[in-house]
């Protein structure tokens, strides 16, 4: 008995789909995990046949092998739950096979509820670019899929995906196909509360228009910090490819709401100075993650009090304040995270002048 099932995962900053192949065959019962998978997906084993049992499914007490193709590529996450959990129940002829291409995203709690995961719009994108129609995934994750043109099914349940599986691949009522509202605006201050500092607004707004790199200088008190975080205020508005690029960037590094759209509003990272040089720059022993200079692409990068930060992680600002990319290699692959930012530093004088 065989099955064919399909989800994704985040490869750099972009998705790929990955094939969930499920056969079940007489003998000891074993569950095979093969694929490449890293130790949450491993994992899934247990997950998957408590979330079976407690949902009112039959958990099939043969040799279970589940494959995760392409075999060669390392997967990361949780995502795979339902998709694994799904090819169970269609290899075992609990639910029926449908023709429709459709993708499954999800992580399973032990009692059969689904819990969200991240990087949920760039596999979306990848899923939309290779055909396919319909995506069942959390109800925690639907603002965010509803960026995609696919019909998105939430479900909070593995009993709900089964039902929208087995009955209706329809949206409920009530339930948009697509929204841009970016429903968890940033609460900065704006740029004309600042009162005096005429030569330094008058900076900062040639800064803005040209994207062009700032130092601030001065005394402690003076209004470094709060001058740099009214920059984005007046700013130019994000046109759609670079609010997708950083939405989705946002998503892959799982910092996006429940109820977060598209993100319309430039970007402001403030890391701080004991930040090492893989959170800003990125990194990951297998697969890497965008750091602090890819979250705040087409934003800004405050670094505040300069002189405290480590001279290494200064100096790994070269690649992305250069050419705009921050480059990872390992051995086998080469990652690429767009980091085209707005640097904002600030100092104290040196005590001796």
């Amino acid at each position: 008995m065989y099955a064919r099932s399909f989800c994704g995962t985040v490869y750099g900053i972009n998705g790929m789909l990955v094939a969930v192949e499920t056969d079940i065959a007489n003998g000891l019962p074993q569950f095979d995990l093969v694929g490449l998978g890293g130790s949450a997906v491993k994992e899934s084993r247990d997950r998957v046949r408590a979330a079976l049992r407690n949902s009112g499914f039959e958990y099939p007490m043969q040799r279970i092998t589940v494959n995760l193709a392409p075999a060669d590529l390392r997967k990361e996450g949780s995502g795979f739950d339902l998709s694994i959990a799904m090819g169970i129940l269609l290899a075992s002829k609990q639910i029926p096979q449908r023709r429709e291409a459709i993708l499954l995203l999800g992580e399973l709690a032990l009692d059969g509820s689904l819990r969200p995961v991240s990087g949920v719009l760039p596999i979306l994108l990848q899923a939309q670019a290779e055909g396919f129609t319909h995506v069942i995934l959390p109800e925690q994750n639907a603002a965010e899929a509803k960026l995609a043109e696919l019909t998105v099914l939430p479900a909070a349940s593995l009993s709900a995906a089964v039902k929208y599986w087995s009955t209706t691949l329809e949206a409920p009522e009530g339930v948009e196909e697509r929204s841009d509202d970016n429903s968890a605006r940033q609460s900065l201050p704006d740029f004309s509360s600042v009162y005096g500092q005429t030569f330094v607004k008058r900076g900062l707004e040639v800064a803005a228009a040209g994207f062009h790199n700032v130092m601030l200088m001065g005394p402690p008190g003076s209004g470094k910090t709060m001058l740099a975080t009214c920059l984005p205020s007046i700013m130019p508005k994000m046109n759609l490819d670079e609010s997708y690029d950083v939405t989705k960037i946002y998503s892959i590094a799982g910092q996006l709401t429940d109820k977060r759209g598209l993100i319309q509003e430039r970007p402001f990272r403030s890391p701080h100075h004991t930040v090492t040089t893989a959170a800003l720059v990125g990194g990951g022993a297998h697969s890497p993650r965008p750091g602090e200079c890819s979250l705040a692409h087409g934003g800004i990068l405050f670094l505040d009090e300069m002189p405290e930060f480590s001279r290494h992680v200064l100096e790994a600002l070269r690649q992305p304040l250069e050419a705009g990319v921050v480059t990872i290699a390992r051995s086998r692959h080469v990652f690429t995270f767009p980091a085209r930012f707005l640097l904002i530093s600030s100092l104290n004088p040196c005590p001796c002048e």
